[in-house]
């Protein structure tokens, strides 16, 4: 079966709730940086907004930032980037009581809800007993569709590079265009670049796992030697390097954003040092994002989850949704979006290494089916 993108239905603007619906009050800004009391925060979900009798929609949002009325638009913007006598829309009610419409329903199949709506069933939640063999199916779909249709934005933790199969199935996927971005931390470039270069990943064996004489001294070695190079693509270059994700993203071009930590050695060259610069590379990427996959990192998944809407507005004006997936051994991890407030993200519960070669040997299969 071929992917098939769900339709947007919008809302009914002649309903009375709506069409009766005051316009939107707003305040300018005091000075940058700062917002007006009773600013309205924003969702993950679609918004709309009424300025003079008209609902707008807010095309590109994220969570926890403020609405700005600007040349007829409803920008999103992140309170820190403000300026003084920006017009911020106000009002802290989403059900059209202050001309703020929260629309959580656009891609809801009214249908399969109302089947569902009365059913009791075990299992409802997403754990170590949850049934992924249709989620599996739907993401091979979906990056067959998105790679050519799509933006694939890829999150990732370091344990994705500490597998010899993981680190040559995820250079299958960069290779076969199903990777567009790459959002990580220094310890993910570090240990795959380590594995290039001294077959190891924190002083083991990239496959047999087995600990190498003075092994835990590779990764400093590995990032010592990069800033000796003073880049990641010299590095690669100069030390004839010619496997794992960094290299093909290199290769490939594929941009990566690698965010730092107070916890970092090094770091690699092109780690961001400050946080919001980073957030802002991060925000670059994922702001044409149409699916977003997160592997085995908390953090850098709760961060990407914040700054991706639910949806995406394309060039013609279709609305579609945008795709999240939360993949992580741990329960609480894949669960821990959903409490930050993210609720469209779907989680998986299983080992990454895993998840990678499996998406990757099943997205070959289908191509030579086809």
């Amino acid at each position: 079966m071929s992917f098939q993108l769900p339709t947007y239905h919008a809302p009914d603007f002649n309903a009375a709730f709506l069409k009766n619906a005051p316009d939107v009050v707003m305040a300018a800004a005091p000075r940058d940086g700062v917002v007006p009391e009773n600013y309205h925060g924003t969702t993950v979900f679609t918004e709309y907004f009424k300025v003079n009798g008209t609902w707008l929609l807010a095309e590109e949002s994220r969570m926890d930032c403020v609405a700005v009325y600007k040349n007829g638009r409803v920008l999103i913007v992140e309170a820190r980037n403000v300026l003084c006598n920006d017009l911020v829309i106000l009002g802290r009610t989403e059900n059209a009581e202050e001309g703020i419409y929260v629309y959580t329903k656009g891609f809801v199949d009214e249908t399969a809800e109302e089947k569902q709506k009365d059913i009791f069933s075990f299992r409802s939640g997403r754990s170590r007993e949850t049934a992924f063999s249709r989620d599996y199916d739907n993401i091979y779909e979906l990056l067959e569709h998105e790679k050519e249709q799509g933006k694939i934005v890829w999150v990732m933790g370091p344990a994705c590079s500490f597998d010899y199969d993981a680190r040559k199935a995820f250079s299958q996927l960069i290779n076969g265009g199903y990777v567009h971005a790459l959002l990580a931390g220094n310890a993910l470039a570090t240990h795959d670049l380590e594995g290039a270069y001294k077959k190891t990943a924190l002083g083991q064996n990239i496959y047999t796992q087995e600990a190498q004489s003075l092994g835990h001294y590779n990764h400093i070695d590995t990032i010592n030697k990069v800033r000796e190079y003073g880049s990641i693509a010299e590095f690669i270059k100069g030390e004839h390097i010619d496997n794992g994700i960094i290299f093909n993203c290199v290769k490939n071009k594929v941009p990566f954003v690698l965010a730092g930590s107070i916890r970092d050695d090094g770091p690699l060259p092109e780690v961001y040092a400050d946080v919001y610069e980073a957030q802002a590379a991060m925000r670059e990427q994922v702001s044409q994002a149409t699916t977003v996959i997160c592997l085995a990192t908390t953090l850098h998944t709760i961060a990407t989850g914040n700054m991706t809407p639910a949806f995406r507005v394309l060039p013609d004006g279709t609305v579609r949704p945008v795709y999240f997936y939360v993949v992580d051994i741990s329960e609480f991890a894949v669960n821990k979006l959903s409490d930050r407030g993210s609720i469209s993200a779907t989680g998986i519960v299983t080992n990454v290494q895993d998840f990678i070669v499996n998406v990757a040997k099943a997205l070959s299969l289908t191509k030579r089916r086809d």
